[in-house]
């Protein structure tokens, strides 16, 4: 994530003219047109921006966080630990009764096994379907079997990419949550499972 602040080189207090100010002297460096990098302008006002919205500022503030100046990667964790945030706002046990984090995580750990097992299923058939491909000895002129055996092949190479992406994407999940702990009661720790992780 890039950090705002930093970009314009100002302090987490400053006020709208600080921001106005720092960008303009970034800016007058940074602009193409002056023989500046044309990423380092964009950034700039991204950051400036940001900074100016007031309810961005404190969403990013809060969290750390921009969807403009997040890392893509950072972007789809975020995006699949929120589908699980539900599964705690839904669960009705008492906190500190069960460790919500601790769950989070076997779910996310059980969505990347069961990923890499369609991923390499879907493989084995893609690679299947090749070799009967490459078998077919005479075709006639209007190839209709060939053509749809390579639009399965085509169907399934996409399906492995994107099954691929899910794996990342969740795999990024999980480590935004590494560094989070959970605090049981004295009851709760005793109903506590060993985590089980993931071997790659």
């Amino acid at each position: 994530m890039i950090d705002p602040y930093d970009t314009l080189g100002v302090s987490r207090d400053a006020d709208d003219v600080a921001i106005k100010a720092a960008y303009r002297r970034l800016a007058k460096s940074a602009h193409p047109d002056s023989g500046g990098d044309a990423d380092a302008f964009v950034l700039a006002r991204k950051a400036q921006d940001l900074l100016l919205d007031p309810l961005r500022r404190k969403v990013f503030d809060a969290t750390g966080y921009d969807p403009e100046l997040a890392d893509p990667r950072d972007l789809q964790g975020l995006m699949v630990i929120e589908k699980l945030v539900n599964d705690i706002v839904l669960d009705e046990r008492e906190p500190g009764t069960f460790d919500p984090l601790e769950r989070m995580r076997a779910t996310l750990l059980n969505d990347i096994r069961k990923a890499r097992f369609h991923a390499a299923e879907m493989e084995g058939h893609g690679a299947r379907v090749g070799r009967h491909l490459d078998r077919i000895a005479t075709r006639p002129a209007t190839d209709i079997l060939g053509y749809m055996l390579k639009a399965r092949i085509e169907a399934i190479t996409k399906a492995v990419l994107e099954a691929r992406k899910q794996i990342e994407a969740t795999e990024r999940a999980l480590e935004m949550l590494e560094d989070y702990s959970y605090e049981m009661d004295e009851a709760g720790k005793n109903e506590r499972r060993p985590v089980v992780t993931l071997t790659r």
